[in-house]
C-alpha cells in the first residue's frame, strides 16, 4: 500500500490527464505521461499513447452528449488515470519508486493545465459549485473535526437569573 503523498500525486495525476485533454496543454503532457509510463520501452509508451488518445476521443463525445454526460466521464477517467498511476508506483521497486515519484511531480509541474482541485487531509476538494447550509437549528459543514452535539442547551439555574 502506497503512503498517503503518492496517493495524493496518484490523484494529481489522474485529475491533469482529465483536465488537460482537449487543451493546449494536452499534447505536451500526453507526451510527458506516455514516456512516464513507458519508463524506457518505446512499446508501453506507443500503448499508452493510444490509451491516452482514447481518454481525450471519450471526453469530447462525452461533452458533445452534454454537461452531465461530460462530467460522469471525467469522474470515470480521473479514477481510471488515478489507478492506473497508483498501480504502477506499487509495482515498483522502492528504491525506483522515489525516482518515478519525482518525475511525476516535474512532469505536473511543467505540463500540468493549471487551476487543478487539491485539498490537504481532512479536506474538501470541490471542482464547481459547492453549497453548504444549515437550517432550524441543524449543522451544516464540509469537514468536521471533533463531536457535534444538537441537544438542546440546559437552562439556566433560576439562582443566575
Amino acid at each position: 500500500m502506497l503512503e498517503q503523498a503518492l496517493v495524493a500525486l496518484a490523484s494529481a495525476g489522474g485529475a491533469a490527464v482529465v483536465q488537460a485533454a482537449g487543451t493546449d496543454a494536452w499534447a505536451g503532457l500526453r507526451q510527458a505521461v506516455a514516456r512516464w509510463f513507458g519508463r524506457g520501452d518505446e512499446q508501453v509508451q506507443r500503448a499508452e499513447l493510444e490509451r491516452l488518445d482514447r481518454t481525450a476521443a471519450e471526453l469530447a463525445a462525452a461533452r458533445e452528449d452534454g454537461e452531465a454526460a461530460a462530467e460522469e466521464a471525467r469522474a470515470r477517467l480521473d479514477a481510471v488515470w488515478r489507478f492506473l498511476i497508483q498501480d504502477l508506483l506499487e509495482r515498483l521497486p522502492d528504491e525506483e519508486r522515489d525516482s518515478a515519484a519525482e518525475a511525476m511531480r516535474e512532469l505536473l509541474r511543467r505540463h500540468a493545465p493549471p487551476g487543478g482541485v487539491a485539498a490537504g487531509t481532512g479536506g474538501i476538494a470541490v471542482r464547481g459549485d459547492m453549497r453548504i447550509q444549515a437550517d432550524r437549528g441543524s449543522v451544516a459543514a464540509g469537514v468536521v473535526n471533533g463531536d457535534v452535539n444538537l441537544s438542546a442547551p440546559p437552562a439556566p439555574d433560576p439562582t443566575q437569573g
